[in-house]
């Protein structure tokens, strides 16, 4: 008897490589925030033009253009994967960017426009969001390889490495000009 336990015990465990998940928790945790995420990416669109239209740097300028560009191909790609996965692409709405997309906005009101001290504002905030999708998408795609998701974990690294990118990018522009010209001012 004892090994009928054992047996039927180990037969629930999940394999890990099938990518046949569906009904475990945990797939049902993952595709939650996949919904989260998709949320964030959705109004981190919409904000994206105001944070381009509030910077001077034309660097910053430009910056913020591709990544609104970027950001409508991190929408399609989270698409493609609830559509792999047999999931509806809803959103969930995802506190986190929810705040920091609120931090962004007080941080152009609270700052003088055509300043370096905006300018640098705008960085911090932009890298603030660039942090938690780094985090969020690191994550997902951890999540996924585990479930033998390989083409989602795959579609998720592609992501994350497009976030990590942005995220160099400004760094080199708050570096290269901005943070010396804000303390200046």
């Amino acid at each position: 008897m004892a090994t009928t336990a054992k047996t039927k015990k180990a037969s629930k465990k999940p394999s890990g490589n099938t990518g046949k998940m569906e009904d475990s928790e945990f797939h049902k945790f993952f595709v939650d925030e996949l919904k989260d995420i998709y949320w964030a990416e959705k109004h981190l669109a919409k904000a994206l033009p105001k944070f381009k239209k509030a910077a001077t740097s034309p660097e910053l300028v430009e910056a913020f253009e591709k990544h609104a560009l970027e950001t409508e191909q991190h929408i399609v790609t989270l698409e493609e994967i609830f559509s792999s996965l047999d999931e509806k692409a809803t959103a969930k709405k995802c506190d986190a960017m929810a705040g920091l997309l609120e931090e962004a906005n007080g941080i152009i009101e609270e700052t003088d426009k055509g300043t370096m001290i905006r300018d640098a504002g705008l960085i911090l905030a932009a890298q603030k969001v660039e942090h938690y999708e780094i985090a969020t998408y690191g994550t997902l795609a951890v999540f996924a390889e585990n479930m033998g998701h390989t083409d989602v974990a795959a579609l998720l690294n592609q992501t994350l490495e497009n976030e990590k990118a942005t995220d160099a990018i400004l760094t080199q522009i708050a570096e290269g000009t901005i943070n010396a010209q804000a303390a200046e001012e």
